[in-house]
């Protein structure tokens, strides 16, 4: 016989955007009957997830700091022509950190692993066993809606998390290890120095199509380890993922597709950086923004999450513009001179970058100077042409 389950805030989906929203709303309200519906056993699924101090608030690190699991005081960059280390402190989260969290902060029976969601509502979720979830305001995190109604590149990757026969010498991340070989598109390599015998490696590249082929990335990381001189005991994990990388498209459809009347959070709201794909600053920045409102109701939900992506959306298209210029004015082999010029600007301009916070004079300065791209493709590419290539 169905169940009718009552709550005050019930949430779809338990990665990331799901779980920091739930951390939020409980530290927030303690006294808030919260739910996670997730169709799988885990929160959070298997991943790591990295952000930069400069991404997060004052006001809202204690959302995200029981999360973290790493931590350094500056990272590296490098490239054919320039290198660097930015002492921006950076910081690694895995998703078991998160389940554990995220279980120890909801009470016995708020966790509903293994329920597969048919439908969600303002105020309703319907299960496929028959039961429905009946809260005063649903919150919908199950990933992307249609990003067919996005024009868009894609960063692809896959990544290895090793346990080294002996300690490598790496004493902080490489957040883009660019002097590789430069293939498809835009291609670096990204190392999380975990433990003096623990790393994590990650092969990753801006491409035109969302395909990924995981034996040919494997041997590259596999390549690129055995070149850096460290011997591998065994692999301990592994993932794999594509973003999306934003030039333009129609965010009001967009919205919709995952549900018009839904309040949204993460990837389902178009809550992603533009260039770099990563949803994390602005999971937290939403989730803190609602856990401070007096209204959770279904409406007052949909109204806030829809405002705050809608506003972000708008503000971001510097980013997609930029966006173009590297997938439709540059050649792929080229790619890379973009992000090394970027990379010799100041780290706090870098910082207000990544967090998608660049002023009016950030913008003016990445702009100015001599361009890694011909300027009639630029303009070309930003006007919404698409470049002529050897390829």
């Amino acid at each position: 016989m169905a169940t009718i389950i009552p709550c005050d805030v019930a949430i779809v989906g338990a990665g990331l955007a799901g779980g920091l929203m739930a951390l939020a709303l409980k530290r927030r309200h303690p006294e808030l009957d919260v739910r996670i519906v997730e169709e799988s056993s885990r929160i959070g699924g298997n991943h790591v997830w990295s952000f930069f101090a400069s991404d997060v608030a004052d006001s809202d690190r204690g959302i995200v700091a029981p999360l973290i699991c790493h931590g350094w005081k500056s990272y590296d960059v490098a490239f054919p022509g320039h290198a660097r280390t930015l002492a921006n402190p950076y910081y690694s989260i895995e998703s078991e950190r998160l389940d554990a969290v995220v279980r120890a902060a909801l009470p016995e029976g708020a966790l509903m692993m293994g329920r597969k969601v048919l439908g969600a509502s303002p105020r309703a979720i319907v299960l496929a066993d028959g039961d429905r979830v009946e809260a005063k305001g649903v919150i919908d995190a199950r990933g992307p809606g249609d990003l067919g109604l996005l024009d868009l590149g894609w960063q692809k990757f896959l990544g290895r998390e090793f346990d080294m026969v002996a300690p490598h010498e790496l004493m902080r991340p490489m957040v883009m290890d660019a002097t590789i070989e430069q293939l498809d598109g835009y291609r670096f390599v990204y190392c999380l120095p975990f433990a003096a015998t623990r790393m994590f490696v990650e092969d990753t590249y801006y491409s035109d199509d969302p395909a990924i082929d995981r034996a040919a990335l494997g041997v590259r990381i596999d390549s690129y380890v055995d070149g850096r001189g460290w011997q591998v005991d065994h692999v301990v994990r592994e993932e794999t993922g594509v973003l999306p990388v934003a030039m333009g498209g129609d965010f009001e459809e967009y919205w919709r597709s995952g549900g018009n009347k839904v309040a949204k959070t993460g990837m389902r709201a178009g809550l992603f950086h533009p260039t770099t794909g990563y949803s994390l600053p602005d999971a937290v920045r939403l989730a803190a923004l609602v856990a401070e409102s007096t209204d959770l109701s279904g409406s007052a939900l949909h109204d806030l999450t829809y405002r705050y992506a809608r506003a972000r959306w708008r503000e971001r298209g510097f980013y997609r513009m930029l966006d173009k210029m590297l997938f439709r004015a540059a050649e792929p082999a080229e790619r890379y001179r973009i992000l090394e010029r970027f990379y010799r600007l100041s780290p706090a301009l870098i910082g207000r970058f990544y967090a998608g916070r660049s002023t009016m004079t950030d913008k003016a300065r990445i702009l100015t100077g001599k361009p890694p791209v011909p300027i009639g493709r630029a303009i070309n590419a930003i006007l919404g042409g698409r470049p002529r290539t050897n390829r």
